[in-house]
């Protein structure tokens, strides 16, 4: 279920709202209860972590995973993946 941001248009209020994709939008602020919420447009509350796609075929530049061993690499091919998933699982 995602997290909806609503703000009043009359005081101004904002409002964090775990809802289902179903439901319908908060209409009634709970600050002033006039019917003027909003729902805003938010940045998603996730962040990818871990080996995967976006570090092993599109990331560039020298930051390294921050979830996994920050070694050179190399020869110690299993020794540096294993805490990349256990650091991505946690």
């Amino acid at each position: 279920m995602p997290i909806y941001e609503y703000q009043c248009k009359a005081c101004g209020h904002r409002l964090e709202k775990l809802q289902k994709l179903s439901a319908a939008p908060l209409t009634d602020c709970p600050a002033c209860e006039a019917p003027a919420l909003g729902r805003l447009v938010s940045a998603a509350g996730f962040r990818l972590a871990g080996g995967g796609w976006y570090e092993t075929d599109f990331k560039s530049g020298s930051k390294k995973n921050l979830a996994g061993d920050s070694g050179s690499g190399g020869g110690e091919g299993k020794q540096s993946k294993a805490p990349a998933k256990d650091g991505a699982a946690a």
